[in-house]
């Protein structure tokens, strides 16, 4: 693969933010790591503000990572959504001048979910049913297609290097408006035999097909139900622990029943999906994902979210690491596997 990648959570934004502590500091470091010791070529960045895209962007070019510039306006309107998409374009412009062919804009990512307005529903919960229950699927594959080419537009009116969108397996894009064609392709047991299968249309549109997002968790069980799903994180419980004053009286939790952590079944699951793409002959793949600050780790079961977590390694609530003892995390079983991956004689170099 010409792009051996990881994403990278700068701060995505959905009911609240991934991210809630951008240390410019803690960014270099980890984006250091992933480029070293993770033996990546390319970061996808993601996250909704602007400020924090630009900061963690330039220091991976800094660090001559491709970066794939991901700004994500979740769950807004088609029309607030494409002025956002815009701004990100021209922020991104003045990179691109100081590191030419060295960054990848995507104007979005998984839009029939993830916006409001081509399924009905004001939530994603909402949209999810919605999705399953629309008999009239043709008409949200013309908002999508229809939305994603005024995407494409607000973005190039800014951006002049190559731009690509991340879409679900099954969306119907038109891939003719975009340089690279992304998807975002999680493998369980309810796919595993026609995994390949479903990325061979991709391939006939003559461009790089590049899976933008791929994981696993890090529980038994996660193979079958975890990785299509939102895990089994009781959100709300993490909501609430995210609020001012109410938070301190809630710890966040598991869904009930019981959980058993599986670092292994994680490791073995991603390096077997990068050696199954590799053969494929895509372009280029990005594990999902590096590190989840929300998802921290418990010897409790209870309260082990980061069991439910799709990252490479485990964050602490506090203390630090011992591979790291700089950072707030320490590595799991799969972020080995994938350094060893990335690290032996699987591809050449971005270009």
């Amino acid at each position: 693969m010409n792009r051996r990648g990881v994403s990278y959570d700068a701060g995505r934004v959905l009911g609240m933010n991934w991210r809630p502590v951008f240390d410019p500091t803690v960014v270099h470091r980890e984006l250091e790591i992933i480029k070293n010791d993770l033996h990546c070529n390319a970061v996808r960045i993601c996250g909704r503000d602007l400020g924090r895209l630009m900061t963690a962007a330039e220091d991976g070019l800094k660090q001559d990572l491709e970066v794939w510039l991901s700004p994500e306006m979740w769950d807004r309107d088609e029309s607030t959504t494409l002025k956002y998409i815009g701004e990100a374009a021209r922020a991104a412009e003045q990179l691109r001048q100081r590191w030419p062919g060295h960054l990848v804009f995507s104007v979005a990512s998984e839009s029939t979910l993830f916006m409001r307005g081509i399924v009905p529903g004001r939530t994603i919960t909402k949209r999810v049913a919605n999705l399953f229950r629309d008999v009239n699927a043709g008409e949200h594959v013309e908002r999508l297609r229809a939305f994603l080419a005024r995407a494409n537009e607000s973005a190039r009116r800014g951006f002049r290097g190559p731009v690509t969108y991340a879409s679900l397996p099954w969306e119907a894009v038109d891939w003719s408006l975009f340089d690279f064609v992304g998807v975002d392709h999680f493998r369980d047991a309810r796919i595993k035999d026609r995994y390949v299968e479903m990325l061979e249309p991709l391939a006939r549109y003559g461009k790089p097909v590049v899976v933008t997002e791929f994981g696993m968790r890090a529980y038994q069980g996660a193979e079958s139900s975890g990785t299509l799903g939102f895990g089994v994180v009781d959100s709300r419980s993490q909501f609430l622990h995210q609020l001012p004053l109410v938070g301190r009286f809630v710890r966040p939790r598991l869904k009930r029943g019981i959980h058993v952590r599986d670092e292994a079944l994680q490791a073995r699951e991603i390096t077997e999906t990068l050696g199954i793409l590799d053969a494929a002959g895509v372009d280029g793949a990005f594990v999902c994902g590096f590190v989840e600050p929300l998802a921290t780790f418990s010897e409790d079961p209870r309260h082990d979210l980061d069991m439910s977590a799709l990252s490479l390694v485990r964050t602490y609530a506090t203390g630090h690491g011992t591979t790291y003892a700089d950072m707030a995390w320490e590595p799991k079983k799969a972020f080995q596997a994938v350094a060893n991956f990335y690290g032996a004689d699987h591809g050449s170099s971005s270009s």
